[in-house]
Formats: structure tokens, C-alpha cells, sequence
């Protein structure tokens, strides 16, 4: 069964982080990555842009858009992994992998219901930009 790993951080903690400090934090959650693609379990996985780039789209017909998410949380969905787990506690044993590597992130496991899969996207830098200040 397919599961969405969402992940949660305090946008300001990721952002003020010095680009060696971020290096050493990707470089922990590719061992993860790595080992997840090695066991053929890891689906499409993204970093999300600043929520400085967002816009909600809430409401009755086209709706009414409104920048940056609709929370009011601290924490952010920064990222998502999919991956490929025989049961939920597996998934939550994924979870708990991404945790040791990233300790101050919150990790939602979620079952996913439908997934259409197409061509793949290619690797993108877009957004970059937004997500460092």
C-alpha cells in the first residue's frame, strides 16, 4: 500500500538555518532517502517553497485566493515523501526513520486512496529561491 509521509517544521527554524547546516540535514535524510530507493519503497518525494510563494484557494465556484497557506499553526507542511509500505505501522516505522534524522519536524502518516501516476517530473531548483531568505 502506497502512504504520504507530510512534513511538518516551523518554516523560520528551516529557514534560518546556514547553508552547512542544511547540507548536514539533507545529507542525514538522503541516508534515509537512499536506503528507502535501495528497497525500491520510495515514490515521488518534495521540498516545498517558502510559504511566502503560496496561495490558498478556498470557497464557493473559482473561489477566493488568498496568499500564503490557510493555518493558523506555527509549523508548515514543508515537504512529503510517498512510499511504499505493507502495513500502516511500517509507515509509521518510516516516519520515525525521517524523525531520527530530522528531530525538531512533526511527520503525518497518511494512507493514500488514489494515486495517478504519470510521467515523471524532471529535478527542479524552482522556488529555490523562496525557500532560503
Amino acid at each position: 500500500m502506497l502512504y504520504a509521509i507530510l512534513a511538518y517544521h516551523e518554516e523560520q527554524v528551516i529557514q534560518a538555518l546556514s547553508d552547512d547546516q542544511d547540507a548536514a540535514l539533507m545529507a542525514d535524510l538522503h541516508r534515509v532517502h537512499d536506503r528507502w530507493t535501495a528497497e525500491g519503497r520510495l515514490g515521488p518525494a518534495a521540498r516545498l517553497g517558502s510559504t511566502f510563494g503560496a496561495a490558498t484557494v478556498t470557497g464557493l465556484g473559482r473561489g477566493v485566493v488568498t496568499d500564503g497557506p490557510f493555518t493558523e499553526t506555527k509549523e508548515h507542511l514543508l515537504g512529503f515523501y510517498v512510499i511504499q509500505a505493507e502495513t500502516r505501522e511500517a509507515a509509521i516505522e518510516a516516519a520515525r526513520d525521517l524523525k531520527a534524522a530530522n528531530p525538531s519536524a512533526s511527520y503525518e502518516v497518511r494512507p493514500i486512496a488514489l494515486y495517478l501516476p504519470n510521467a515523471p517530473l524532471p529535478a527542479t531548483d524552482a522556488g529555490l529561491a523562496l525557500v532560503r531568505p
